[in-house]
């Protein structure tokens, strides 16, 4: 007899298929609506970034408790603690951008008479 699935491991499923059909729409919307999209994946306080990294954070927790009771190596700690400052320094480095998306995703479509914007060039330097 098989064990039944918790109810938490539905759920984690069930985002994970969410995330490839939004990532599956994303890749067909025009660009004004890919950047609203995006905009709201990014957002700090309510977007999928943010939950990522805030269930991140939480595992984090889990693992460190876990590995001072001798559960799990110390290593998965430091990994998940790693991955969650990593997330949080993404989500900081994307922030600056967030105006710029949703600006975009505000825009109405351009027509096929109106001029093409100019392509920028893709070198960029990294702060933080």
């Amino acid at each position: 007899m098989s064990r039944p699935v918790p109810q938490p491991v539905k759920l984690a499923d069930d985002i994970t298929r969410q995330l490839g059909q939004l990532a599956d729409h994303l890749s067909r919307l025009p660009a004004p609506q890919a950047a609203q999209v995006i905009a709201r994946v990014l957002d700090p306080e309510a977007g999928v970034l943010g939950g990522v990294t805030h269930l991140v954070i939480t595992a984090s927790h889990f693992a460190k408790d876990a590995a001072e009771r001798g559960a799990l190596p110390a290593e998965v700690w430091l990994a998940l603690g790693r991955a969650a400052n990593e997330l949080h320094d993404i989500g900081l480095d994307l922030d600056e951008h967030q105006g710029l998306l949703q600006d975009l995703g505000a825009r109405p479509a351009t027509t096929a008479a109106a001029t093409p914007p100019s392509p920028a060039p893709l070198v960029a330097r990294r702060h933080r």
